[in-house]
């Protein structure tokens, strides 16, 4: 977390409070986030009631008789509230920074607004040209403001953003992807993410995600690390040409020793003898395990941490 900016009369530390109690029964990372800064200020959290999540929106509890909300840029679409002049110029620095905004707001009046920043990992960046030098289009999915994402995918280089996306319309923008003619990898860790990661044609868990999205995929990175996306790749890859590679090899044998041991060359002296074919037969399959065998090499570089 960054910093807050409060309306006239309303104490930050107050509303940094408050904000940390409505977002106490949130997952979300920014809900983690707001929280984590209330408790390094050592602040007391006040008693809410009526607690309820507003999907894609925010949540909203009650307090001292009257209904609190908090939420991004959605929320006060929801409610139609316009910030006040110091809060939206606040937000207009934020974004531009590449900062996430929450507002704490009434039915009537923004109280604050609280900037966070989105820290971009350095294995990010990596993982998404190691992807496009393999030649996989990466897009970026999420329910942040369209400048804040546009900001995160200029540093990663991803040219594919959908922002401000709520959380039942994900999987529709999956869908989209699919009409085009793609094969969509889906990496999700919440539980908004779940029909999209079904959707998908893999489906990608973050190993420290929520529940829900680890069932609703397909693999699971224990890790929880970027790079791990494309060791799945690499690994994939590598395991069809093994898979091509003894195909051949099998393939090859029968072409050749079935019609030699079948006499087509019996004509012109030439015949494979039994026991020669059963020699063959036994180096094949040699030959064939081993490069199987191979495939090992793969898995263990997956498996060795990124430096």
């Amino acid at each position: 977390m960054v910093d807050i900016v409060t309306a006239d009369r309303w104490d930050p530390g107050r509303a940094l409070a408050l904000a940390a109690a409505l977002e106490a029964d949130s997952e979300h990372l920014i809900a983690q986030a707001v929280r984590r800064f209330a408790r390094d200020r050592k602040l007391s959290l006040p008693s809410i009631s009526n607690f309820t999540a507003l999907k894609g929106r925010g949540v909203q509890a009650d307090f001292e008789n009257e209904t609190y909300y908090i939420g991004g840029p959605r929320l006060l679409e929801m409610l139609s509230r316009t910030p006040e002049a110091n809060i939206a110029t606040f937000m207009e620095a934020a974004n531009r920074n590449a900062q996430t905004v929450v507002y704490l707001t009434t039915d009537d009046k923004i109280i604050a607004a609280i900037c966070i920043a989105d820290v971009i990992r350095p294995e990010s960046k990596q993982a998404v040209e190691e992807l496009h030098r393999m030649g996989i289009e990466v897009a970026m999915l999420t329910g942040d403001s369209q400048a804040v994402a546009q900001a995160v995918t200029d540093q990663l280089g991803i040219q594919r953003v959908f922002a401000e996306v709520l959380p039942e319309h994900k999987d529709q923008k999956v869908v989209e992807l699919q009409r085009l003619g793609k094969r969509v990898a889906m990496v999700g860790d919440g539980v908004n993410d779940a029909p999209a990661l079904t959707r998908a044609d893999v489906g990608i868990a973050i190993g420290g995600g929520t529940d829900v999205a680890i069932e609703s995929a397909g693999l699971i990175l224990v890790n929880s690390n970027p790079l791990d996306v494309v060791k799945i790749f690499k690994l994939s890859r590598t395991s069809y040409q093994k898979m091509i590679q003894n195909l051949w090899w099998a393939a090859g044998y029968n072409v050749v020793a079935i019609p030699l041991a079948a006499g087509v060359l019996s004509g012109w002296g030439s015949s494979l003898s039994p026991a020669v074919g059963a020699l063959l037969m036994s180096i094949r399959t040699i030959v064939v395990a081993i490069n199987a065998q191979l495939l090992r090499r793969t898995v263990l570089v997956a498996d060795a941490p990124a430096v």
